[in-house]
C-alpha cells in the first residue's frame, strides 16, 4: 500500500553503506499537527539503494511530497525477538505548500463522513405502532 505525506525538509543524512550490496539514506519532514502546532510531527524515512539519490535535488526548508510504503521486519537474536518499522520513501515531489498553509495529510485515509442528523438515522423516528414497556 501507498502512502503520501507533504512536509518541510529538515534533515538530510549521507549515504550509509550497510553491506556491500545495501545502502540507504535517512531524511526527516516536519509535518504541522493541524490542532496544536506545538507539536508538530517529525517524521524520519529511508529511501534505499538508487534511491538515495532522489535527495540530492532539494533543500533544506524545501516544501516536499513524500511516497511511502511501510515496511516492518522481524528481528531475532540470542533468543530475543524484536520488531521494527521503517518508512521507505520511493518518490519525492516539490510540494506547492507553504510555511503558513501546509497541514498534515496522509492520502491513504478516506475522507471522515459527514455527521448524521436525527432525520438519518431511521430508528430515531417515533413510530405509533411500538408498545412502551
Amino acid at each position: 500500500m501507498n502512502f503520501e505525506i507533504s512536509g518541510k525538509l529538515i534533515v538530510t543524512e549521507s549515504i550509509v553503506d550497510v553491506t556491500v550490496s545495501f545502502r540507504k539514506r535517512e531524511f526527516v519532514i516536519e509535518v504541522v499537527n493541524e490542532r496544536n502546532s506545538d507539536w508538530n510531527d517529525f517524521i524520519k524515512f529511508q529511501l534505499t539503494q538508487d534511491k538515495c539519490l532522489l535527495l540530492d535535488s532539494f533543500n533544506i526548508g524545501d516544501f516536499i511530497k513524500v511516497t511511502f510504503n511501510i515496511r516492518g521486519r522481524k528481528w531475532e537474536k540470542d533468543g530475543n525477538i524484536s520488531y521494527f518499522s521503517n518508512l521507505e520513501a520511493w518518490k519525492l515531489e516539490k510540494s506547492s505548500l507553504n510555511a503558513t498553509t501546509y497541514p498534515s495529510s496522509i492520502s491513504s485515509s478516506p475522507p471522515s463522513p459527514p455527521p448524521l442528523t436525527k432525520d438519518d438515522i431511521p430508528f430515531e423516528k417515533e413510530r405509533e405502532d411500538v408498545a412502551d414497556f
